[in-house]
């Protein structure tokens, strides 16, 4: 499985960015532009929350199987795994939502003396927020689930040296 890279992020993150100012500027020039929704932050920070208390579960799972704890529940490996792939998953989706509420919002900041457009560059900014902490939790379990690099692989010559 291949790690989450940042730069891909980053990237679905501003052409989404780029593309949503260029669309909500068209929007705007021909009707009215929709609202952005109280919900979408609440969403993205309750997905960060389950990803941040999944992999601080798993880190402490196994960590009590590291260390050897009498009783300790073990992680099963398709479970760790299934997590990674969701972490993946909502890094992803997290990074293109935000990047279309980031541009959205700085679209809106041309308007910020009519209290609707305010109230929706708020919701707009609490929704990148949001998604970065996805991203950043995501992100987190990705390094808790990670296996440890096996030490032969870096040094060929060690396993036959001694």
């Amino acid at each position: 499985m291949k790690e989450l890279r940042i730069r891909v992020l980053a990237g679905v993150f501003v052409v989404a960015g780029i593309l949503s100012w260029a669309g909500a500027r068209l929007w705007n020039s021909v009707g009215t532009l929709p609202s952005v929704p109280l919900a979408a932050p609440v969403v993205l920070a309750l997905i960060a929350v389950i990803l941040l208390a999944t992999a601080l579960s798993i880190r402490a799972r196994l960590k009590a199987q590291r260390d050897r704890v009498p009783g300790a529940k073990g992680v099963d490996p398709m479970m760790a795994a299934r997590a990674v792939v969701f972490g993946q998953a909502s890094a992803l989706v997290a990074a293109l939502v935000a990047g279309m509420y980031g541009g959205t919002g700085v679209f809106l900041l041309e308007y910020l003396d009519i209290p609707a457009r305010r109230d929706q560059a708020i919701y707009a900014g609490a929704s990148v927020v949001a998604g970065i902490a996805v991203i950043a939790a995501a992100v987190f379990m990705e390094r808790v689930c990670k296996l440890p690099e096996d030490e032969d692989d870096d040094h060929p010559g060690a396993a036959t040296a001694a």
